[in-house]
């Protein structure tokens, strides 16, 4: 029958006090030693804020001022679109051609243009011109909200008024008439189409604008023309500066799948 025993091995390095005698009398060879992981030691945490700046030269404190001017601009062309967003949900909204009276034509005309455009439609329903503008004129009035259109009887706007006159479109900006326009033919005569009488218009401001232009919109074709191409040129930067940085991102995510 086997001779089973136990054996007690205690941990790595432990010896016997015989061992150590043996030892200190030179009969055993030295103690190996036995490895210890090293203390912990937190890393040092990466600078940042003013440190981080201090720790760049020249050349990359230059690229931190390009990134920040980058993110500037973007955040401020996002907070004027919000705030261009704001202002146009609190512009009043239009969007039909109402009939007023002759008592109303001040209040409603007059006054009322100092805060947006108003064109007024002056008309009789014997008349098959002043029926194609007044179809016109409620397109328009659908596709541009922001702009107030109107239709009055043109005896009671102007007693006596001259039917062979009618049509005529009276524009109203900053409590004044800017224009009457009499007949279709600056419009485009019988083939006359709602977009047509809004180039018409258009010449005297943004009155058929898309319904985003504000109370002080002022001046012709010229100056909205300039305040279009500024804003074609803010645009164009943002969005060279997001294809920069989407490209950038693109170029890292291609090279990481390669290490």
């Amino acid at each position: 029958m086997a001779d089973y025993h136990t054996v007690y091995k205690g941990p790595e390095g432990e010896t016997t006090q015989w061992q150590d005698i043996q030892r200190r009398l030179g009969n055993l060879p030295a103690k190996a030693l036995v490895w210890k992981p090293d203390a912990y030691a937190p890393e040092a945490e990466a600078p940042s804020g003013a440190a981080k700046i201090r720790e760049k030269d020249a050349d990359e404190l230059s690229d931190l001022e390009d990134d920040f001017s980058d993110d500037r601009a973007l955040e401020e062309y996002r907070q004027r679109r919000i705030r261009e967003i704001r202002e146009a949900a609190a512009r009043p909204r239009f969007g039909t051609l109402d009939e007023i009276s002759g008592s109303e034509f001040v209040q409603k005309v007059t006054e009322a243009s100092r805060a947006y455009w108003v064109v007024v439609l002056l008309y009789k329903s014997s008349s098959a011109g002043c029926g194609l503008m007044e179809g016109a004129l409620q397109d328009l009035a659908r596709r541009h909200p922001a702009t107030r259109f109107l239709k009055i009887v043109s005896t009671s706007c102007i007693p006596n008024y001259p039917d062979q006159n009618l049509p005529t479109v009276l524009v109203y900006h900053g409590g004044g008439c800017k224009k009457h326009i009499i007949g279709l033919q600056a419009f485009g005569g019988p083939r006359t189409t709602p977009e047509q009488v809004a180039l018409t218009l258009n010449q005297l401001g943004p009155v058929c604008g898309g319904g985003e232009e504000g109370p002080g919109d002022e001046g012709g074709a010229g100056g909205s023309g300039a305040a279009a191409a500024a804003e074609r040129a803010v645009k164009g930067l943002v969005q060279r500066l997001v294809e920069q940085r989407e490209q950038a991102a693109a170029d890292e995510d291609e090279s990481s799948d390669f290490d």
